[in-house]
Parts: C-alpha cells; sequence; structure tokens
C-alpha cells in the first residue's frame, strides 16, 4: 500500500483518479496514532472542539439514528464514533493508516461499530449518504487538489444531503492562536501540525463547495471557552464550521 492509502497499483496509471492525501500531512497523523484518544495529548483541541462540534452538526442532521455518514479523514474517530454511538451508519475514511488501527482498535474496545476505510473521497465508489464530514481536514490537502476533494465529497451525498466541513481561517488571529499559540506555546500541537498560508477564509471555502455543487446555508465559529471547552459562535476569526446541501 503506497502512503496514499491505495490498494496496489492500478493497471492504467493514467487514468487513476488523482489523490488528495498529501503524504507529508498523512506521516503527521500516523505519528500521533497512539495518541488520538488522549484527552490531555496531541489531539486535546480536538477532544475539546468535538462537543460543540458535533453538537452543531446533529443540529443540522436531526436524528441520525439510521442514517448514512461518510467521515473522511477521521483519524482515529472521535466524529465517527459519537455519530456511531447515536446510532448513524458511518464510514470512516482516511489515508493514514496507523491512525485508522488506532480507530479499529477504540471502537471494538468501546463496543462501537463503525466501517472504516484506508482511502481518499477522489478513489470512493460508494455514493448516497446522508451527510459527508470533513473535519479539520481541508487546510491539509494541497490547495491544487482542493476543487477535486470538493468535488468528491458532493459526489458522495445524496442530493439534498448534507456537506459539512470545519477548519481554520487565514487571518493573524488564527495564525496566532493555532500555529504560534497551539504549537510554540502551549504545545498543545507538535511544531508543524499546520501551515498558516494552507488555511481557508470562510469566502475561499465557500466558492470551493459552490462550485463543487454544493449550496452553503450555515456557517458557525467554534471559539474556545473556559467553562466548556468550545462553544458555537458568530466569530469566524480563528476556527469555523460551515455547510450546505448537495443541489
Amino acid at each position: 500500500m503506497d502512503p496514499t492509502g491505495n490498494r496496489g497499483s492500478p493497471a492504467n496509471p493514467s487514468s487513476a483518479p488523482p489523490s488528495s492525501a498529501d503524504a507529508r500531512e498523512v506521516a503527521k497523523f500516523d505519528a500521533l496514532a497512539d495518541q488520538w484518544w488522549n484527552p490531555r495529548g496531541p489531539m486535546a483541541p480536538l477532544h475539546a472542539m468535538n462537543p460543540a462540534r458535533m453538537g452543531w452538526i446533529a443540529g443540522l442532521l436531526g436524528d441520525v439514528a439510521g442514517q448514512r455518514v461518510l467521515d473522511v479523514g477521521c483519524g482515529a474517530g472521535l466524529a465517527s464514533e459519537w455519530l456511531a454511538r447515536r446510532g448513524a451508519r458511518v464510514v470512516g475514511l482516511d489515508a493514514a493508516g496507523a491512525a485508522l488501527d488506532a480507530a479499529r482498535a477504540h471502537a471494538m474496545a468501546e463496543g462501537v461499530t463503525v466501517e472504516y476505510r484506508t482511502g481518499t473521497p477522489e478513489t470512493l465508489e460508494e455514493t448516497g449518504f446522508d451527510a459527508v464530514l470533513a473535519l479539520e481536514v481541508i487546510e491539509h490537502v494541497p490547495p491544487e487538489e482542493r476543487s477535486a476533494f470538493l468535488a468528491a465529497l458532493a459526489r458522495a451525498v445524496k442530493p439534498g444531503g448534507w456537506v459539512v466541513l470545519s477548519t481554520l481561517n487565514r487571518t493573524p488571529r488564527a495564525y496566532a492562536v493555532a500555529k504560534l499559540g497551539a504549537e510554540y506555546l502551549l504545545r498543545w500541537l507538535p511544531v508543524g501540525t499546520h501551515d498558516w498560508k494552507l488555511f481557508l477564509r470562510p469566502a475561499e471555502l465557500g466558492a470551493l463547495m459552490r462550485g463543487a455543487g454544493v449550496a452553503v446555508t450555515e456557517v458557525a465559529g467554534l471559539t474556545p471557552s473556559l467553562r466548556q471547552g468550545f462553544r458555537i459562535s458568530r466569530d469566524v476569526g480563528v476556527n469555523y464550521i460551515m455547510a450546505g446541501r448537495r443541489v
């Protein structure tokens, strides 16, 4: 298996779909695989953010029991397990094999059913999902592959289904908080986890989504809170989440 998670080499390489997985980014998250479920480890910000972002997503999807949800860039399964515990039929997709091994082990230990697959959305043949999520993923996708990445997300969801992405805004404040603060001062994340130049402004992400045939209807900020970890707000200056329906 190659670093992008594709199984084997295609018979005709020129006809193979492009991959949105950057091998360097995949390696970063594989290296953190054994720490993913440690709420005080390198993934502490995701653990703190998960209740707020998943509560917001649940407000969009309604009762998720029985819904088919694709979690792209699922890592070790924080969002996937949250949905599966509430009855969703979840496919977790990621190019980081070691992170998926951690996801499978944790789900088995917890008695949670999630179907984890190695790969990228461009290689996924299955369609008709009720919702597709890509949380804290697109800032790790090379800019030249982002249109294809969004198109693959839209192709996987049924007409009228939700496409939801969360990411980081490219603002001076996001640089100070998510790069300097989280990586250098507080050491929440390993140095080099993020590249500020790859963050997306909401207008840029919205344009990509519309270009893929997704009508954006919802945008919210994810703001740190001393009492709640993170909370939903109108402040999109650092972390934000965006959703729309496939037209």
